[in-house]
This record gives structure tokens, sequence and C-alpha cells, in this order.
């Protein structure tokens, strides 16, 4: 993998033998990275386009033009992986997005859950989730991971759980820390039994925000189909919680 990757907001033509980088790519490439011409880039749109380039001149400091080399289009990992993550306070919902984004996760949605301590105006959540999506963009770029997972608005659990994608998911799972939750492994291998050994085409998982998610609301998710999940005998962080969530299903998935 090159050392220089850039994020293109829009796709370029099919048979495109240069690309324009927008200020902001330009930006990050030639100044925070300290790319010069002749240097190898790759390109990706988000969705699972990339583009193997050279860098081929710098015009100020707002323009860069990358020769196209070579253009493919990588398959998406074998399951999708929705997260659903009550909001935490301060700023670990920017350690999550980038970690689930590492993990190659579809759909990131942040909900508003009763135990939520970050309340968001209307104007507030469109910069968070401005400021999500920027760190989503940017874990794409350190890991090489050429999908960019659609990051949604904020929104209640309720309407989380009622989406038809996350109903359509073949498992959903929800962290819980209340009696009667399951061992993942256990879970998964019921899975397997039930259809002759096929893997998982796509999870979704619902972790709470600190505290966890109250009794009335891990009942709501059970009573909507939800299957609860134990991570185990320790009590984990949320953040860690949905790293743990994640890569246990993609481990599974992938082995």
């Amino acid at each position: 993998m090159a050392d220089f990757r850039v994020f293109l907001p829009l796709t370029p033509p099919p048979d495109a033998g240069e690309i324009t980088l927008p200020a902001a790519e330009t930006h990050h490439l030639v100044n925070v990275n300290r790319a010069r011409p002749g240097d190898p880039v790759v390109a990706f749109d988000g969705q699972g386009r990339e583009w193997q380039c050279q860098l081929s001149r710098v015009e100020g400091k707002k323009l860069a033009l990358l020769q196209v080399r070579s253009a493919a289009t990588r398959p998406p990992l074998p399951c999708a992986l929705i997260l659903g993550q009550g909001l935490p306070k301060g700023g670990t919902m920017d350690d999550i997005v980038r970690q689930a984004t590492e993990l190659g996760a579809a759909r990131i949605a942040p909900l508003a859950t009763q135990r939520s301590e970050l309340r968001l105006d209307a104007d507030r959540a469109d910069k968070k989730t401005d400021k999500w999506r920027l760190a989503a963009i940017e874990a794409a770029k350190q890991c090489g991971n050429p999908f960019l997972p659609a990051i949604e608005p904020v929104r209640p659990l309720a309407a989380f759980l009622d989406d038809p994608l996350v109903a359509a998911c073949e498992l959903r799972l929800v962290a819980s820390l209340h009696p009667g939750a399951r061992p993942l492994r256990a879970v998964l291998a019921d899975f397997r039994a039930a259809h002759e050994g096929r893997a998982l085409s796509s999870v979704a998982w619902l972790i709470g925000p600190e505290g966890d998610l109250t009794p009335e609301e891990v009942a709501v998710a059970l009573a909507a189909g939800w299957t609860p999940v134990t991570l185990g005998p320790l009590v984990l962080r949320c953040d860690t919680a949905a790293v743990y969530a994640l890569a246990a299903v993609r481990c599974d998935t992938e082995a």
C-alpha cells in the first residue's frame, strides 16, 4: 500500500487520466503529509473504488493533480456490520467512529438514549455528524479501508430499532449486562447450526452509553427481536464494548 492516500468526495469518470484534488485533500497530502511530485498516491471514493496514481504537480497551496496509473474496485468485506451506539460523553464517539471504520463497519448510528449525557440541539448535532464523517475519512486513509461507513444523524433508539435496513440484518445483537444475556460464541454457533454452516452476511450491534442501556430500553429491543449478548465477565467501557463487539464478529466471519 502506498504511503499516501486521499479521499475523493466525487467519483471520477471511469476513463479519467488525471484527478484534481479538492483544496482540503491537497492541503492534507502536500502540507501535512509532505508528498512531493513523483510520489505514489492511492485515491479512493469511499465506495470501494481506488485509483493508483502519481502526484504529478502542485499548483499553489490548494490544487494538486494526480496522474492515474490504474483503477480497480475492491469487494466489500464478507459481513456488513451496523453499529447503533448510545451517545457517550465528551469526544468518545470520535474514537468509536475511527475504530469502527478500521474494523470495516458499514453503518454507524449515534443514538440518543436515556442515559446519554451528551444532549445535542439540531445545529450541534449536524456539526457533530460532520466531525464524525471527517474522523471516518481519516481512519479510512490510515487503515487502507476503501469503504467509508455511513455516519447517520443522531436519532432516538426507537427510530434505529424500526429502521428497515437494521431489521433486515441476519443477527441483531444488544450488548447487555442484564440477566439472560448469552455468550457471543454460543449465539454465533447457533446461527451456523441453523444455516448449515453458512457464514453471516449482516450483523447489527446495539451498544449502550456510559451506564449501559436501561432495563426498559433492553426490553424494547428484545421485544423487537434482538438477542441479548454478554461481552464477558468484566464491565467494559462503551468504546471498548463497541470495538470488542465489532472485532469479535469480524474475526468469526473471516475465519
